[in-house]
This record gives C-alpha cells, sequence and structure tokens, in this order.
C-alpha cells in the first residue's frame, strides 16, 4: 500500500511533468507553427500556457481540490490579460524581455481570454478524468 506521502510526491511529479511537457509544447507551437493548421498556430500557444498555468497550480497547491486551481487559474490568466491594459514605459520594458512576453504578453485581446478559458478546461478535464480513472483503479 502506498503512503499519503508517497502519493503526494508521485502526484507532485506527474503535474511537474505535465508543465514541462505543457511548455515545451508551447514553445514548439510558436517555433513550428508553419507546421500547423493556421486554427492551430493562432491558438494553441495562449492555450498551452493557460494549461500550464493550471498544472503549476496543481503542482504548488497540490492539497487543495482541483476546482481551487481552476478557479485560480483564470483569476491568474485573466489577471495577466486584463493587465495589458496598462501601458506604462517600465512594464513594457519588461513585456520587450522575452520572458516577459511569455508571461505578461503584449497587448490585450479579447480573443486571449477564450484561448485561456480552452485551456483551463482542457487542463480541468484531463485531470479529471485521470483522477476519475486513478479512483478505479483503486
Amino acid at each position: 500500500m502506498i503512503s499519503k506521502n508517497e502519493s503526494h510526491k508521485h502526484l507532485r511529479r506527474t503535474y511537474f511533468l505535465a508543465v514541462v511537457i505543457t511548455i515545451l509544447l508551447g514553445l514548439a507551437s510558436r517555433k513550428f507553427s508553419h507546421f500547423l493548421f493556421s486554427f492551430l498556430a493562432e491558438n494553441a500557444g495562449d492555450a498551452l500556457w493557460a494549461m500550464m498555468v493550471y498544472f503549476g497550480l496543481r503542482f504548488i497547491f497540490l492539497k487543495k481540490s482541483m476546482l481551487t486551481a481552476f478557479f485560480f487559474s483564470f483569476l491568474f490568466s485573466f489577471s495577466i490579460e486584463f493587465s495589458q491594459l496598462y501601458q506604462e514605459d517600465w512594464i513594457n520594458e519588461v513585456r520587450g524581455t522575452l520572458l516577459g512576453a511569455l508571461i505578461l504578453g503584449k497587448g490585450f485581446l479579447t480573443v486571449d481570454l477564450i484561448r485561456y478559458t480552452t485551456g483551463i478546461v482542457i487542463a480541468f478535464s484531463l485531470d479529471n478524468l485521470t483522477f476519475i480513472k486513478k479512483q478505479k483503479n483503486i
């Protein structure tokens, strides 16, 4: 029988791996966008970014519920998007760096909210499906 502590360690590794894979897929979706259907090339990066946020929150707040991560993923992602309405020199300099652009974005787009919603729902669904599958195997 696996102890609760071992189970948490396994889950934490799983979420960390999900974050890394999602980041790699997101970077690949930008670098190799010319190989993707135009719809995927235009939308996958933001959806994957939001999925990474969800998995990252699950990694950090492992003992909280999936719904908590779901809610805070929306809060974080939408806050970042709405923060792009704030255009001052100092924050635009941060956004001008590669890391700043990847985290903060560059300009507000309403469609990004739809992309984030899609990514969070997909991540939450995958998480929920794996959880249900694990429960059936116990």
